[in-house]
């Protein structure tokens, strides 16, 4: 044991409680900054299909006013996506995403 000097400092009967209860609380922890912080982790628990939930929110931060929000994700047959972004100013936009492979044989 690479730390067994520990023990003459602190009883084991003290220590590894201590430890695995940090171990517990820092688990915790991340569980609930994985929670809170992400959109998809609710939609798995609830069964919904991943990213059906307010994509608007993930993508930008609520406090910046300037920056543009996409709305609304529609996929089509071919694999591209239909984006609709509104604007700071708040016109609406929509831009069509597609695979690289769909690009390069419309390219070609």
């Amino acid at each position: 044991m690479n730390n067994a000097k520990m023990w003459l400092v602190v009883k084991p009967t003290v220590g590894v409680p201590l430890f695995l209860s940090a171990v517990a609380i820092g688990s915790f922890a991340v569980h609930v900054a994985v929670l809170s912080n992400t959109t998809w982790v609710s939609d798995f628990l609830s069964g919904n299909e991943l990213g059906s939930g307010s994509e608007s929110a993930a993508l930008v931060p609520e406090t910046d006013t300037n920056v543009a929000k996409a709305s609304h994700v529609v996929p089509s047959t071919d694999g591209s996506r239909e984006v609709t972004i509104i604007m700071a100013d708040g016109t609406p936009v929509k831009a069509i995403l597609q695979p690289p492979e769909l690009h390069a044989s419309i390219t070609q």
